[in-house]
């Protein structure tokens, strides 16, 4: 069965988390009706439609609609273009941060337990961190943690 060639601009968009789900549903005749736009653009979607409120008076419903969107989109996609502009738009990395469960309170008691006992493993201080904070922790995450510190100090 023959392969079809992916679209350099799509797989680009994928990559990049702006690929809009759904272009089909855009249906707003004057993004439709310029070379300029793409509608597999979230972000350029999602502009255009922020846009066409501001600028054009259009009312949220019929833009959001216009743009293959929902109403609650449109209202997260207009508090993070008043924060931050064009680049709030783009889409943030999913996951955490940082080191969310092993916080410096944790990670101070453990470094006192290794203190006065180094002979312990990672394994003793993810049971130390579940009975003391009653956290869920992994060994794995406890060495990072204990590697960061470890570069820190350095």
């Amino acid at each position: 069965m023959p392969r079809s060639k992916s679209d350099p601009k799509t797989d680009a968009l994928r990559e990049q988390g702006c690929l809009h789900p759904h272009p089909e549903q855009v249906t707003d005749e004057v993004f439709l009706a310029s070379a300029f736009f793409d509608r597999r653009d979230l972000v350029q979607v999602k502009y255009e439609m922020l846009r066409r409120v501001r600028a054009d008076g259009q009312s949220v419903s019929q833009s959001a609609a216009g743009f293959g969107l929902s109403r609650p989109s449109y209202y997260q996609a207009l508090a993070a273009f008043d924060a931050g502009g064009l680049p709030a738009l783009l889409p943030k990395k999913p996951g955490p941060r940082r080191a969310h469960k092993l916080s410096e309170e944790v990670m101070t008691a453990l470094l006192e337990a290794l203190a006065e006992e180094p002979a312990l493993g990672p394994r003793e201080l993810v049971e130390l961190a579940e009975a003391r904070f009653g956290l869920s922790v992994h060994r794995r995450s406890i060495e990072r943690a204990l590697a960061r510190q470890e570069k820190k100090r350095r």
